[in-house]
């Protein structure tokens, strides 16, 4: 009785060490935020995306930068960010995307809006260290409530009617990934 139940132990052990292998399953669609898609080497995990109001406080922060020749918002534009981490499993640097664009389901494209480097919670990657993730740890992106880099959209509010609205992460020579925005 003692050496079966060893064996099964055993059994299950080894089953368990079977599925802890290298990754090899791509994921390139996300129905929902907070899915993994994988671009190129790399990993991309939207954490949540939102309106963004510039009257209220925690906002405001998130929009410190804007180019002054972004024209203001009209009537019929919104504030909306994609906050998002990107991770490196491999051994190498490598360099995260910046094409990025939404698009709706009369397909629409929204481009995302540049921010400066001091804006502490915008997406503006250098080379990603192996191993690593951004926002880099220890930063106010990454240890904030959202815990993710901004991607800035300045959306037609009519678009928001056309959902779902999809994230189009691409990387130059490599698959793209799509993420469904919630709203």
């Amino acid at each position: 009785m003692r050496s079966r139940l060893l064996v099964t132990v055993a059994a299950a052990a080894l089953l368990v060490l079977a599925g802890c292998g290298d990754k090899t399953d791509y994921i390139r669609i996300a129905t929902t935020e907070g899915t993994s898609v994988d671009v190129g080497d790399l990993v991309y995990q939207v954490q949540i995306s939102r309106y963004l109001n510039p009257s209220d406080i925690e906002d405001r922060e998130y929009l410190v930068g804007v180019p002054t020749n972004e024209p203001v918002l009209t009537g019929d534009q919104t504030w909306f960010g994609v906050f998002i981490r990107v991770k490196n499993y491999t051994d190498e640097s490598q360099q995260p995307t910046t094409q990025m664009v939404i698009k709706d389901t009369e397909d629409n494209q929204f481009f995302p809006i540049k921010l400066p480097k001091s804006n502490v919670f915008a997406y503006n990657p250098g080379r990603l260290p192996a191993h690593q993730v951004l926002p880099t740890p220890d930063t106010a992106a990454a240890s904030g409530p959202i815990q993710g880099s901004l991607i800035l959209f300045k959306l037609k509010t009519d678009s928001l009617q056309n959902r779902p609205l999809v994230l189009h992460i691409q990387q130059t020579g490599q698959d793209e990934a799509q993420v469904d925005i919630d709203l």
